[in-house]
């Protein structure tokens, strides 16, 4: 179907029914009004000017926003107030920045109730949510919001739209959908949120197109075009596959997923950033933390540095963000209350303190002590083989040459290419990224190839850290 043809015929389905009006005015007459906005709008960086144009977000102030996810797919679903307070607090923490849940949940959640006892909609009917059901994602919300958490809001998981596995039932159609968007945007204008359409499943089909089409168009009405729109596609996928030319899509998320150890994932960043038009790109379900090794626990576990690896590989190729996950907090699992789901095996309230978590904050620190927004992909500075599987190198520098970073994941020599930065001197670092660390290496003159050693056996990863002396950047992870 061309797109004019297209566009007439959503726009048709949209207005062509009088009794779909009438339930968007009730649901916009119904939509709480909520607290003004404290924290800042985000946007997606916009300057022709700059070389990085397009590639990431920041607020409406032009800070850089560093987007450090969680996956709490179930949030909403299962857990109560308290009980979502200390989850919330323990990741603000952490120093994560987006919180990944989902409205209508995956694991049954339309028809089992939440924490209060309450279904998200009235006969599984997206234009008749239930009140007392989103008063408790209003609060959560506005906790967050309290604690400077922005909410990746999944408006339903993806079963709701094509079921394709998992409970269903398939509910959407392009008109209540956009009908359902238009109340959600509605409700949750000036709050933190970013809209994460899609919820695992893939578009197989021109009507699966529609109803994703008319939800987007939906949420853009509700909350006049204030929040940033991406989409969470199924493993091994990427959100660019069927939507990167539409002017709602802000950004492309992919799900490199949880199939191996030592996946690509900087093969999924590379094929989107280097996609056009510029869209900001990221990994937004990577290896889970405590998941089993492709589902099955015989395969092993992977764990801190499995999700570490994830991380490097993905910004260093170009991600403007990253997010982390756990497969018993994304269930919010808790022993003799739920099944376990994909082996799930220790509570969500145990799975807080996994080393893996408090390793994100040492990322995200890691990138801000640095300017963000000149960051770039660049393995034209390794002049040592960049290496394949578990031992792969990956680098990146500023535009103007100030600093560079090479994530070395096994400690194997590296060898990088000094004229690749700027200034007279080089200064190098080790980034100790499971710690935080920095340890300075010493000073080089900028010029040839030098030869860099990190310490340890076996899976002891590194950062090289190298700065041009000049601009006397404080320790790696250390903010002005």
């Amino acid at each position: 179907m061309r797109r004019r043809e297209f566009g007439l015929k959503l726009l048709g389905l949209c207005f062509g029914s009088l009794a779909l009006g009438c339930f968007a005015n009730s649901l916009q007459r119904r939509g709480r009004k909520m607290e003004s906005r404290r924290l800042p709008r985000l946007k997606v960086f916009d300057d022709p000017n700059h070389p990085n144009n397009r590639r990431y977000i920041v607020t409406e102030t032009g800070e850089p926003f560093f987007y450090l996810g969680d996956t709490a797919w179930e949030l909403f679903h299962r857990l109560t107030r308290d009980e979502a307070e200390l989850y919330l607090k323990d990741r603000a923490a952490k120093g994560f920045t987006v919180i990944q849940a989902v409205v209508l949940a995956e694991l049954d959640g339309l028809n089992t109730p939440n924490a209060e006892g309450h279904k998200p909609l009235h006969n599984n009917d997206p234009t008749q949510p239930n009140e007392a059901y989103f008063e408790l994602v209003d609060w959560v919300v506005n906790k967050a919001e309290e604690l400077g958490l922005y909410i990746g809001m999944l408006p339903t998981w993806g079963d709701k739209v094509n079921k394709k596995w998992g409970v269903g039932p398939e509910i959407f159609t392009p008109e209540n959908a956009r009908v359902y968007g238009e109340f959600l945007g509605r409700r949750y204008r000036g709050k933190p949120i970013i809209w994460i359409l899609g919820g695992d499943r893939p578009i197989e089909s021109e009507r699966h197109l529609q109803i994703w089409m008319a939800m987007a168009e939906g949420l853009r009405k509700g909350d006049d075009g204030e929040h940033l729109i991406t989409y969470h596609p199924m493993g091994g996928q990427s959100s660019s596959q069927w939507l990167h030319n539409e002017p709602w899509l802000d950004f492309n998320m992919c799900q490199s997923g949880h199939g191996a150890r030592h996946f690509a994932n900087y093969a999924m960043i590379e094929r989107d950033y280097n996609l056009k038009p510029t869209k900001p790109c990221m990994d937004g379900e990577p290896r889970y933390e405590d998941m089993p090794v492709g589902f099955d626990p015989q395969k092993g576990w992977f764990n801190d540095y499995d999700v570490r690896q994830a991380a490097y590989w993905a910004l260093l190729a170009g991600a403007h963000g990253h997010t982390y996950g756990c497969n018993n907090i994304w269930q919010m699992y808790m022993p003799g209350k739920h099944n376990p789901v994909l082996h799930a095996r220790r509570s969500w309230k145990e799975s807080l303190q996994l080393p893996g978590a408090t390793q994100m904050s040492h990322v995200k620190a890691l990138m801000l002590s640095r300017p963000m927004l000149l960051r770039v992909p660049d393995q034209t500075l390794l002049a040592s083989d960049p290496g394949k599987g578990a031992e792969h190198v990956r680098a990146a520098r500023a535009v103007d040459g100030s600093y560079a970073f090479v994530y070395i994941p096994v400690p194997k020599p590296v060898t990088v290419r000094l004229d690749k930065l700027s200034g007279r001197e080089v200064r190098a670092w080790w980034y100790d990224p499971r710690t935080g660390q920095a340890e300075l290496i010493g000073e080089f003159k900028r010029e040839g190839e030098r030869t860099f050693t990190p310490s340890g056996t076996g899976e002891t990863d590194w950062v090289l850290v190298l700065d041009d002396a000049s601009k006397d950047f404080p320790p790696p992870g250390k903010v002005k």
